[in-house]
């Protein structure tokens, strides 16, 4: 028997999870999703996937987040057919995720295609389309929690609840005829929560595996445990801050989950008094769609927070625009959470230059991502080509991760024993994974159970007849987790615009330029 993986996302680095299984009974993906970050790995979304997707029997989705689901809608477009299995949530989620995602790639690529045109640049295509993301819709298929399922004949799985969003799940597979005559039994940890999120149960999971896969975005991280009511007067504190400022609050925020988690703590906060009752203006299309699928699936106490008489669904693009003659009072929900497309932009466009405004980022921002750039301490930034002054306060609020910390983690791993043969440390920074690696060594783990893959690495779990496909690695893991040549080329032209309105004369400028273009061959 023939049995294989291959990292082909969230492997030194926190997005583009895909893991690539390869059997004699077939081969399936668990997740495939969109790489965000720097330039360089968005890059990875155009190119081709680094296997057959021909060879592809199935995909099992942990949950609706587009770092785990965004590139379905492509694989779909270059001819996969098979069953996308997840939970109900997820496929409600996905219903309005994928689409929306479809239409985010046409319009960033239209308004990127009319620069292209004045700067005499090829016109670049969209990685998918609404239409494709629609297409892939009707693959959903929907799969309960706890019960077994054969994927493709020999190969059965089981969702877990994550405890990571609405629907999140961890996924344990049983492949039958291992080399011992047992099952071979897998364990892919999807993100694995808190326990202590707004909506969200604690993880569960199965134990004695024999191949753990475990995330680990906060690896080398812990986080105080806070109550509801704790979380609750943090968010207040930085909302009467921002509002006694005199300006703006721009919050932005992952879409789903994130978003409903904000919502229902505010309106907790206005009900009792703690706040000003400022408007809240949620502008995001996808935010509001996923705020109804929410509400299906919640208590009725919180989702009747969620239709608070203080929160505004902006409608439609004019009525976004229209929010930039708001200039204080006001607090701005909208994606995108990393800051890296969508409505986000233009409100940290009209905002960020007030010294009076506030952002206030709510969840993780990876290396080279417009988010991580601001909480770096940014003093000018470029958005949509044009440089602005970083006047407003930068805020952080860790509150709210639907991520577990390192404690949680180690918990969870541990309630995991025994594994019998490795435990493989993904969706991680380096510096995360690693500082977690040394957290299970000193609790036991033997380090040669203990393995960090890189992208597009292939490991063997057992070797049999079947010719395994081994691809290319296509980006470094340090390329996967920092800013790269496109943050520094932004960063240096903002750098060198500020030194130039620095010096008091013409000539001074000119002498500056003329050695810049001496030190790289242009004169």
């Amino acid at each position: 028997m023939t049995v294989s993986v291959t990292f082909c996302g969230a492997a030194g680095g926190v997005t583009g999870s895909c893991y690539l299984l390869q059997t004699d009974h077939g081969n399936i993906l668990v997740d495939c999703g969109m790489f965000q970050g720097s330039k360089t790995v968005r890059e990875l979304n155009y190119g081709p996937f680094p296997f057959d997707v021909s060879s592809i029997a199935a995909v099992l989705l942990t949950h609706a987040h587009i770092d785990h689901s965004g590139l379905m809608p492509k694989l779909v477009k270059v001819g996969f057919a098979g069953p996308i299995y997840a939970t109900e949530p997820t496929c409600d989620l996905l219903t309005y995720m994928l689409p929306d995602s479809g239409y985010i790639q046409e319009s960033e690529v239209e308004r990127l295609n009319r620069r292209n045109a004045r700067r005499g640049r090829p016109e670049v295509t969209p990685i998918y389309t609404r239409e494709d993301a629609e297409n892939t819709l009707s693959l959903l298929k929907v799969l309960d929690y706890h019960d077994w399922h054969q994927v493709v004949p020999g190969l059965r799985a089981r969702f877990w609840d994550a405890g990571h969003l609405l629907g999140s799940a961890s996924i344990e597979l049983e492949i039958s005829e291992g080399d011992d005559g047992k099952p071979t039994r897998l364990l892919f940890s999807g993100d694995i929560g808190t326990g202590e999120a707004v909506f969200n149960e604690a993880p569960e999971a199965p134990s004695d595996i024999d191949y753990l896969f475990v995330e680990t975005t906060y690896g080398d991280r812990t986080r105080p445990e806070i109550s509801d009511d704790e979380r609750r007067a943090m968010l207040g504190n930085e909302v009467r801050d921002a509002l006694r400022a005199g300006g703006n609050l721009v919050i932005p925020s992952f879409a789903v989950a994130r978003t409903q988690e904000l919502l229902v703590d505010l309106a907790y906060l206005f009900n009792k008094g703690d706040l000003p009752q400022a408007n809240v203006f949620v502008d995001s299309p996808l935010a509001q769609r996923a705020t109804d699928v929410f509400a299906k699936h919640l208590k009725r106490s919180d989702a009747h927070a969620l239709a608070h008489p203080k929160f505004h669904m902006v409608p439609d693009v004019e009525a976004s625009k229209q929010l930039a003659q708001v200039t204080s009072g006001a607090i701005i929900i909208s994606a995108s959470g990393m800051c890296d497309a969508g409505r986000i932009r233009y409100h940290l466009k009209n905002n960020l230059w007030r010294s009076n405004c506030t952002v206030l980022l709510v969840g993780f921002q990876a290396a080279g991502s417009f988010g991580r750039v601001l909480q770096g301490g940014a003093k000018r930034v470029r958005i949509h080509g044009e440089e602005i002054e970083v006047r407003a306060r930068i805020r952080t609020l860790d509150v709210y991760s639907g991520h577990a910390d390192q404690d949680m983690l180690l918990r969870w791993t541990k309630d995991r024993l025994p594994v019998s043969r490795r435990i493989f440390l993904t969706h991680g920074e380096e510096g995360a994974r690693a500082a977690f690696a040394q957290v299970l060594m000193a609790h036991g783990i033997a380090e040669t159970m203990i393995s960090q893959p890189m992208l597009d690495d292939t490991v063997m779990l057992q070797k049999g007849s079947k010719k395994t496909a081994i691809p290319e690695p296509r980006l470094s893991g340090e390329e996967l987790s920092r800013d790269d040549w496109h943050n520094l080329y932004a960063g240096t032209v903002t750098a060198l615009s500020e030194k130039l309105r620095s010096l008091k004369t013409a000539d001074e400028r000119r002498e500056m330029l003329e050695k810049v273009l001496r030190d790289i061959g242009s004169v």
